[in-house]
């Protein structure tokens, strides 16, 4: 059993991390912005307030964790978001790199718009990439490139496929580096709960430290 700190819990992406976590017997502090948005009871979940751009509040609640899982969503109305993902990438690395070689793994939900489609080429920068989520998928990208320079601090970032969204949890995906995986018909997709099993098999592994990974059907 593992003690997984786990920001943004209460999301698309967090919750199912949070559920599939639990599932497997590890110990979660799930930190949410409202408590109230975490109505499952777990006797090894216990859940915290925090705000995860603040170094010290990292510090604090990463101090005698196994892994930090940031599945931290930036999103609303007139938000640079940029300048909100830089914040959570570097409160997440400044505050673990207080805790030294202490320091628990770092497991980010990341971006796919950064994939490749061939070499050289990414898949936010291709004619009709969707506007709608074209400035998170830079910002994510941004946060990745950063990451890349981290050496003191152990980070994994997942990427999803080019599609994601609520669905079944199968436990069956191929694994691809910074390639976008596709399937015979050309289609990346990925349920959200197949994503979180992925998530929590690198929290458990720690087999990508140092890389960005994906997945996909």
């Amino acid at each position: 059993m593992a003690k997984i700190v786990l920001f943004g819990a209460s999301g698309m992406i967090g919750s199912r991390a949070l559920a599939e976590a639990l599932a497997r017997g590890h110990e979660v502090v799930a930190v949410v912005r409202d408590p109230a948005r975490v109505t499952t009871t777990d006797p090894n979940l216990t859940v915290a307030t925090g705000d995860v751009t603040d170094p010290a509040t990292v510090t604090r609640l990463a101090e005698g964790a196994d892994v930090v899982v940031s599945a931290v969503s930036q999103r609303g109305p007139g938000l640079d978001q940029t300048a909100a993902y830089d914040a959570v990438g570097r409160g997440l690395v400044e505050g673990l790199r207080a805790l030294g070689t202490d320091a628990p793994r770092l497991v980010v939900v990341g971006g796919a718009g950064s994939l490749e489609v061939a070499p050289g080429a990414r898949l936010v920068d291709q004619p009709g990439f969707p506007d709608a989520y074209k400035s998170e998928s830079l910002a994510h990208a941004e946060v990745l490139e950063k990451l890349r320079g981290v050496t003191d601090v152990r980070w994994s970032y997942l990427s999803p496929a080019a599609e994601i969204a609520p669905g079944e949890r199968t436990g069956t995906f191929r694994l691809g580096g910074d390639g976008l995986v596709s399937d015979a018909d050309g289609k990346s997709f990925i349920s959200a709960e197949d994503y979180s099993v992925a998530l929590i098999d690198e929290a458990e592994s720690g087999k990508h430290v140092g890389e960005r990974f994906t997945l996909a059907y």
